[in-house]
């Protein structure tokens, strides 16, 4: 059995307009949402062993946020190029050498590529995945290599709207 999850980037900042796109902070907003999220996460029983992530800032910064909270060393935190600009079909090439013994992959991505991605394992498709959002998949299958074609389940779906609306 594989887990995957995968996590839009938290919410980022727009104010600078002579700043690249890869290089957009988040914003204090978007960590207090990404914090809601792990308080949520840490309740329940969530525990990747390695977490892949975009080499943009705002992505980077949500998979260390994570990594920290969850206790995922240094060495099983991967930063992929490839992530910022790949199609949904692409995602699918991060997982052909994480090895055999992970059981639990997070993802850090942007849209509408991570939307587009988890959509295809959804029967009620989302139009977006919200920034901070989660959306946790479990594979019947003992390679990550097989995961197009392995029968899957929705474990959950989460972000910060929805956690919010429960206080």
């Amino acid at each position: 059995m594989k887990t995957l999850t995968l996590m839009r980037h938290a919410k980022s900042s727009w104010k600078d307009a002579v700043q690249s796109d890869l290089e957009r902070p988040l914003l204090e907003k978007g960590l207090k949402r990404t914090r809601l999220v792990i308080d949520f996460l840490q309740g329940i029983d969530f525990n990747p062993e390695m977490i892949l992530t975009s080499h943009a800032v705002r992505a980077m910064e949500t998979a260390r946020i994570m990594a920290h909270a969850f206790n995922v060393p240094d060495e099983n935190l991967r930063i992929e190029k490839n992530i910022y600009t790949a199609s949904a079909e692409e995602y699918f090439d991060q997982f052909f050498d994480i090895p055999r013994q992970v059981s639990h992959v997070l993802l850090v991505g942007h849209n509408p590529a991570i939307t587009n991605f988890v959509n295809r394992f959804l029967q009620q498709k989302l139009d977006y995945l919200p920034t901070s959002g989660i959306v946790s998949i479990s594979f019947e299958t003992g390679q990550w290599e097989e995961l197009a074609l392995a029968r899957h389940r929705l474990m959950l779906i989460t972000y910060p709207k929805m956690l919010k609306s429960q206080d």
